[in-house]
Order: C-alpha cells, then sequence, then structure tokens
C-alpha cells in the first residue's frame, strides 16, 4: 500500500496553483505566488524542491525556465489529508465525524435529502 506524502499548510498553496495551471513554468509559478501569497523565489523554490523530495511534485530540468507538474492528483492529496484527520481527531470513526458535523451544523431540507440518497445508495451496495 502506498503511503501518501504529508503536505504542510505551504506546500498546499503550491499543489494548488500545479493543479490549477500545470504544467507551469518554475517562473510563472513564482510570479503567481508572490503576488497571491507575497513569497520570495528562495521560498518557492524550497516548497517545490520539498514536494518533488516527497514524490508529489516533477520538476523537468531539461527545459530552462524549468517545468513543474503535480505527481498527485488534488483528489489524493485531500483523501490523504481526510484520512490523517480522521484518524487523529476520530480515532479512524467516519460515523462519529459525521455525527459530531450533523448535530453540531443546521442542514438544509434538500441537503438532508441528498444525504439519505447517498446513505441509501450505499446500504443497496453492502448487499
Amino acid at each position: 500500500m502506498k503511503k501518501d506524502p504529508r503536505i504542510t499548510d505551504a506546500e498546499w498553496q503550491v499543489m494548488k496553483i500545479l493543479w490549477e495551471k500545470a504544467p507551469i513554468t518554475s517562473l510563472a509559478l513564482v510570479e503567481i505566488l508572490q503576488s497571491r501569497i507575497g513569497w520570495k523565489p528562495t521560498t518557492v523554490y524550497t516548497l517545490v524542491s520539498r514536494l518533488v523530495t516527497k514524490k508529489a511534485v516533477m520538476v523537468d530540468k531539461s527545459s530552462s525556465p524549468y517545468v513543474c507538474t503535480p505527481l498527485l492528483s488534488e483528489q489524493e492529496c485531500r483523501r490523504a489529508e481526510r484520512n490523517s484527520f480522521l484518524q487523529k481527531a476520530y480515532d479512524g470513526s467516519l460515523s462519529m465525524l459525521v455525527v459530531n458535523l450533523l448535530e453540531e451544523n443546521e442542514l438544509s431540507a434538500n441537503e438532508i435529502e441528498h444525504l439519505k440518497r447517498v446513505l441509501a445508495n450505499k446500504k443497496g451496495k453492502e448487499r
């Protein structure tokens, strides 16, 4: 089983740009993150380097400037974050998380009906 890399909050900012714009040159990535967040080029390059080490990003060094591409999808990273949070905060219990969310938040009639359909569909697949 493949272990999902732990992506830090700062690395998420880089990944969001990559998912939106990839493939993207390292210079364009720096420009976007400088304008949106105010990061210096060295900060961006450090984060990209960490993401390469984590096998979340590939950097093609055969061109100048380098071209960056995500190796992990947004869905894969979200799943890893969700699973990590679920394990840490709810001992892996999805039902405990859902119950807490439902008890602490208001839902519209449409949202309730949608949840009922999802649960009925899940129940139907168990048979």
